[in-house]
């Protein structure tokens, strides 16, 4: 019977195998994900609405300038209440959204045509009072170019409603528009988080 010789064997235990690992590689996060979320939550409850929130992820041309532009829109208006919100990153300067993030996030009412990308600099995180990243490693990144400013650092992953993979925010760059879907899908869910937490704290 097809599919049950010799040579098909060691192709399904390799793919076994390689299931296990995924599974083992992501338990960690998933363990950790409900006391990740409510340390967020409490740090997030118990600061003072910010006046400025910089959004990062590695290049800043995929997930920082969606959330930020998410943001935007879901804070709105709100006269001198309303927080000034940036999108910053690691590498090159002056980058556009790839086009592919353009049209899904156009889909979704989110204009990022003219976004063009930002580098992290000390001074813009100093001067932010909540700093949203994409994953562990940028957190780390962020908080070592404080020095003795002492903004809310909050992994953007932490605060998703849903059983999670991983932690990280998953990068589409260079990925099939079903990436891009499914990275954005993430970040509206943990943006509308974020939008709800920061609404508590102005009333």
């Amino acid at each position: 019977m097809q599919g049950d010789g010799p040579t098909e064997r060691p192709r399904v235990a390799w793919q076994a195998l390689r299931s296990l690992a995924r599974t083992a590689r992501h338990a960690p996060d998933r363990l950790l994900h409900p006391l990740r979320r409510r340390l967020a939550r409490e740090r997030l409850a118990s600061a003072a609405p910010p006046a400025s929130v910089l959004v990062v992820c590695l290049g800043n041309i995929c997930r920082s300038p969606y959330a930020a532009a998410l943001l935007r829109q879901a804070l709105g208006d709100r006269g001198s209440a309303t927080p000034r919100i940036e999108s910053a990153g690691f590498l090159m300067l002056g980058r556009p959204v790839p086009a592919v993030g353009q049209q899904v996030a156009a889909r979704r009412g989110i204009d990022l045509a003219g976004h063009r990308s930002q580098i992290l600099t000390a001074a813009a995180a100093q001067g932010a009072d909540l700093i949203v990243v994409m994953d562990g490693e940028q957190e780390r990144a962020g908080r070592a170019l404080l020095g003795a400013a002492r903004p809310i650092v909050v992994v953007l992953g932490d605060l998703d409603t849903e059983t999670i993979d991983g932690r990280t925010i998953r990068d589409p760059v260079g990925r099939p528009e079903a990436v891009f879907e499914e990275t954005y899908n993430r970040i509206d869910r943990c943006v509308g988080e974020l939008v709800a937490m920061l609404g508590k704290r102005e009333r």
